[in-house]
């Protein structure tokens, strides 16, 4: 090897190269702990509507440090940690200052008796006062279902509109059947999907409703079964005898 100039000359860079590696980590490291580049300021952004500032204060307290060394990811999964917080982005601005960008849950949907629904079909753990809430429909299925009552609640929505109804709630049941109750007192059984998805029941439902249910004299409740592949059945309970 001490005859061979290009082993030599190899070995010689690769020294070269791991002392450098080495000045420039330690440099990294005394950077890092150096008090010449204090975090002065943390700068929080986003439309709040549920998140008090108390709340932020709370848990960014004691973050602070060195510019270089400060720990974003931990800044964030406290944050994020909030009940209402969906997103969190943050970011250093040279010298001395960390931007928070908040993003809200913005509720569709109560969740059972124990949390809410967000418009991309997550669950959260927020609350509201018991009237806001009042005026969410209500989600109710098995774990792991949110999304898809999210995404079907749309639909059935819009299905719906020409009929002046909003669906109050929404159920998936163990067996994965739909039933739906809306605003103006309709309990649709909706049935599973098969050949035939449950929209286009509804959809057959609402073509037919004026002239049938459309024709009836008002009532409260009523209850409509179609889970019929050529029509549905009406049940009225004050209609009785």
């Amino acid at each position: 090897m001490w005859d061979n100039p290009r082993l030599l000359n190899a070995a010689a860079n690769a020294m070269i190269a791991l002392v450098a590696t080495a000045f420039v980590y330690a440099g990294l490291q005394a950077l890092a702990r150096s008090s010449l580049f204090p975090l002065r300021d943390l700068v929080v952004a986003g439309s709040l509507q549920h998140t008090p500032r108390a709340q932020i204060e709370r848990v960014t307290a004691g973050f602070g440090g060195n510019f270089f060394a400060a720990d974003l990811s931990a800044l964030r999964a406290r944050l994020e940690s909030l009940p209402w917080v969906r997103r969190v982005e943050v970011r250093r601005v040279w010298p001395d200052r960390v931007e928070i960008v908040l993003e809200e849950h913005v509720a569709l949907a109560r969740w059972g008796d124990t949390a809410l629904v967000n418009t991309f079909g997550e669950p959260f753990a927020g609350q509201l006062e018991d009237a806001q809430a009042a005026q969410l429909p209500l989600f109710a299925g098995p774990a792991q279902t949110e999304r898809e009552l999210a995404r079907r609640y749309q639909r059935f929505a819009g299905i719906l509109q020409p009929l002046g109804e909003v669906p109050e709630r929404v159920i998936l049941t163990p067996r994965h059947a739909w039933q739906l109750r809306t605003s103006g007192g309709l309990h649709l059984e909706l049935g599973r999907d098969g050949a035939e998805p449950v929209e286009a029941r509804l959809a057959r439902f609402v073509a037919a409703h004026r002239s049938t249910l459309g024709r009836l004299p008002p009532s409260g409740t009523r209850h409509v079964d179609l889970r019929y592949p050529n029509g549905f059945v009406l049940r009225v309970p004050e209609w009785k005898g």
